[in-house]
């Protein structure tokens, strides 16, 4: 295996893929990792918590660490126990609710134990599907307290919300860039930010780049999830197969931004071998940034500041050739 100083960024930035991707055929997490680890381009480790930490042993994933070269660079929430059924942190009952903010807390604190600084929540049954279900003021309230009160586990450490508009529930809570920024506001501390997910974008109707681009102008993106789609599905397509030019404008204004978090695809191969899969992602990704920093800037502001549709596709074009 690479070594962390052998592997390093691609296209400018640090790369993790979807471990779970890897998890055919019975195989155990650590075998996942090291089967994902095998792609010399990939620098960069994200696990879901606490589902993949649980299936390791302690110590073990140091050991996998320094041996694959990997970093450990985030871990993703998923909040399974069927006790999170109705919610996590806007759940009916106080001790789930008290149970989901605790898991939260204890992913902050093993971030920081093994030199990760960020944290990613997706609420996933945080919302509702029936109308007259909920209080939506109490569920609101209670969801901004619960961010807040993961935030302030670790003020050194990140901690994003990644938004998606619906699945599973019909209507989840966060469920735009817009809600996602209201979130950051009222949770008010400057570790707690927001998680873009491409697909999640195009299925709550978004243009990916315009949203990516209000959150770093308020200096919250920081967390990126790469993937492709359709649109009404969280498709969790192969990078840029669907949307190339979104894709590369999303990564100019990354760019332009200096977005120093990691790319993280989040990319579903049902089908497809996941390690050429993963080749086909980086190759994208590499491609695009490569694009992205070989378009004139000079030339396409001004043809932005007339609203050329027509010039600017044609300084895109000209970049990626």
């Amino acid at each position: 295996m690479l070594t962390a100083h052998e592997r390093g960024p691609v296209g400018g930035y640090l790369a993790a893929t979807r471990i779970n991707s890897f998890r055919r055929d019975g195989r155990s997490v650590a075998d996942a990792i090291r089967a994902a680890a095998a792609v010399p381009e990939l620098a960069a480790l994200e696990l879901n918590f606490p589902q993949h930490v649980v299936a390791l042993q302690p110590g073990e994933l140091r050991a996998l660490l320094a041996e694959t070269g990997l970093r450990l660079t985030g871990l993703n929430l998923r909040f399974e126990d069927p006790a999170f059924a109705n919610g996590a942190f806007t759940a009916p009952d106080r001790a789930a609710r008290q149970h989901a903010i605790d898991l939260a807390r204890q992913a902050v604190a093993f971030a920081r134990e093994h030199n990760a600084r960020h944290v990613v929540l997706w609420m996933a049954d945080d919302g509702y599907d029936y109308p007259f279900q909920v209080d939506y003021e109490r569920l609101w309230q209670d969801e901004i307290d619960g961010f807040r009160r993961v935030a302030d586990a670790d003020p050194a450490c990140r901690v994003s919300v990644e938004y998606k508009p619906r699945d599973p529930r019909r209507f989840a809570l966060i469920r735009s860039m817009g809600d996602a920024l209201l979130a950051v506001r009222e949770v008010g501390r400057a570790n707690f930010g927001v998680t873009l997910d491409v697909c999640h974008s195009f299925m709550a109707g978004e243009h990916p780049p315009f949203v990516a681009a209000q959150a770093l102008r308020e200096g919250r993106l920081f967390g990126m999830h790469l993937n492709d789609g359709y649109g009404p599905a969280d498709d969790g397509l192969i990078v840029g197969s669907i949307h190339r030019e979104t894709t590369l404008e999303l990564l100019a204004l990354l760019a332009a931004h200096g977005y120093d978090g990691t790319i993280y695809f989040d990319t579903f191969p049902a089908r497809e071998d996941p390690a050429a899969e993963l080749r086909a992602n980086l190759a994208a990704l590499r491609d695009l940034a490569a694009a992205a920093s070989r378009i004139d800037w000079a030339a396409l502001g001004d043809a932005q500041t007339r609203h050329d549709a027509i010039a600017a596709l044609a300084l895109a074009a000209e970049a990626q050739r």
